[in-house]
């Protein structure tokens, strides 16, 4: 039986649906999943209305109907299944992290990955750092590289509340990786934590420059490199 809200959803996106765009959006993304070509500013109505009809009542029921839109086969149902996810904070608590870990696991690319990183495992861990801390560790280990990369940009946004000890820590056992998405990842965060510590990651650059890889280096030091701090 479909769910309520993919109901309402598949039919949003079928009216507002642009084969010519699909393609375009399939080919940036690298994907063979199909798109509607639904852009973002099309899908935002969308986000609203489902809002408003489908304010979920119970953890449950929040994880029951992010689960029903991720199982869509269009792209454009998974990305609104993350948005689902972002709009009802009371529920963004750690017993939804199963759920979370799920699409990470499922997703396997960018688009998904980095969003539900930072803006679903980021608030639950910064406001449940002794209980989630734990999970974000075992995550570093992982053989998954793109659980990897949620261990290090789950951090992003946390800004002066970083917990610089474990990002630092996370960072530098990862540095001898090879795979892009994780050196890419470290010299992200490091850039954005450097916008609210530049000092502190500055000592951290200048003691790893020999650990980190060109890329993780370069795209760490750009904030401090317009600042001058960084040569």
């Amino acid at each position: 039986m479909t769910a309520p809200i993919v109901k309402y959803v598949r039919a949003e996106l079928k009216a507002l649906a642009q084969p010519a765009k699909a393609e375009e959006m399939a080919a940036y993304m690298r994907t063979e999943m199909p798109f509607y070509g639904v852009q973002k500013p099309e899908r935002l109505p969308v986000i609203r209305e489902f809002k408003r009809q489908f304010a979920p009542h119970s953890l449950k029921a929040y994880c029951d109907n992010i689960m029903a839109l991720w199982e869509g086969q269009y792209r454009e149902e998974k990305y609104l299944a993350i948005n689902y996810a972002e709009s009802f904070s009371q529920f963004i608590v750690p017993q939804a992290l199963p759920t979370y870990e799920y699409m990470v696991r499922d997703g396997q690319w960018w688009d998904f990955v980095d969003p539900i990183a930072s803006n679903l495992y980021g608030p639950v861990l910064l406001k449940n750092e002794d209980l989630v801390r734990p999970t974000i560790e075992t995550y570093v280990g992982d053989e998954d590289f793109w659980i990897r990369r949620v261990a290090l940009l789950a951090h992003l946004k946390h800004k002066k509340q970083t917990s610089h000890e474990h990002l630092f820590a996370y960072c530098t056992a990862l540095a001898p990786e090879r795979e892009f998405f994780i050196r890419k990842a470290i010299g992200w965060i490091l850039r954005e934590y450097s916008k609210s510590e530049p000092k502190r990651v500055l000592k951290y650059l200048r003691e790893n420059e020999d650990k980190l890889s060109n890329l993780s280096l370069k795209e760490g030091a750009k904030h401090l490199t317009k600042l001058g701090l960084y040569k």
